[in-house]
């Protein structure tokens, strides 16, 4: 299979960037997307040219660092899946694609594909943890769950923060990755002593770091690699109101 591609170059922040075009040729289709840009890349650095600068790490599907909006799709046509899990056998030969990093304030590009998501890990720390101690595997194992909520928890956990809900969202919004994280430890018994402090801080992380409001497009849930649902923005928004309204109460807070 040989495809064409456009692929947005840009060496740093401060460049401005654009698209090049490049011929990957006797693409298996079996080959991952990644293993197609790896052929590509094994052939421009023996022209002495510049590699295409993209992240990867496990190629499994669960370190969410293969970010890549391609053909205008975070993570490509097909759904539930990311870069490292798209085969080429889902594109048609002698096809034209386009590949470009994710497009949000919050995720300044770096260089060609690979933007800075540092933004997720500062809304992690600003809550998205338990603080006390809980023991091992098996001291948690001996606190019993309703199997609804260890459900809802396990779903909402699956999120792998590769962002593709923020590339995805016409307004750049993190809703659905936050709402994972706060939904997550909200339904476990470990994680509800902190819940109130734990959505106000993430919240107020989110939007301090300057990505865009949720407008119910569901966009993010579309192109969420673990399908995670739009239903924990709105446990989220439950949790944040209710954490809002005790905080007004409480003089102290």
């Amino acid at each position: 299979m040989n495809f064409t591609l456009r692929v947005w170059r840009q060496r740093n922040a401060a460049d401005p960037g654009a698209f090049q075009e490049y011929q990957a040729k006797d693409i298996l289709a079996d080959m991952s997307f990644l293993e197609m840009l790896d052929e590509v890349n094994i052939d421009l650095v023996h022209k002495n040219q510049e590699p295409i600068a993209f992240e990867s790490d496990c190629r499994e599907g669960i370190c969410g660092t293969c970010c890549q909006m391609i053909d205008g799709e975070a993570h490509g046509p097909e759904t539930g899946t990311t870069v490292c899990q798209l085969f080429m056998r889902s594109f048609k030969d002698g096809e034209t694609i386009v590949i470009e990093p994710w497009r949000a304030r919050a995720f300044p590009i770096m260089k060609d594909l690979i933007v800075d998501r540092t933004a997720f890990d500062d809304i992690i720390a600003a809550g998205g943890f338990v603080t006390a101690n809980v023991g091992g595997a098996q001291d948690g194992n001996n606190i019993l769950i309703p199997k609804p909520d260890a459900d809802t928890a396990m779903d909402a956990a699956q999120c792998i923060g590769c962002g593709a809900c923020v590339a995805a969202c016409p307004n750049a919004s993190a809703m659905l990755f936050v709402a994972a994280k706060v939904s997550h430890l909200a339904h476990l018994p470990q994680g509800r002593p902190e819940k109130a402090r734990r959505a106000l801080a993430m919240v107020s992380k989110m939007d301090g770091l300057g990505f865009g409001n949720c407008r119910n497009h569901y966009e993010c849930e579309a192109a969420c690699p673990k399908e995670i649902s739009v239903a924990h923005i709105a446990k989220m928004n439950r949790e944040y109101g209710s954490a809002a309204l005790l905080s007004d109460q409480d003089p102290s807070s």
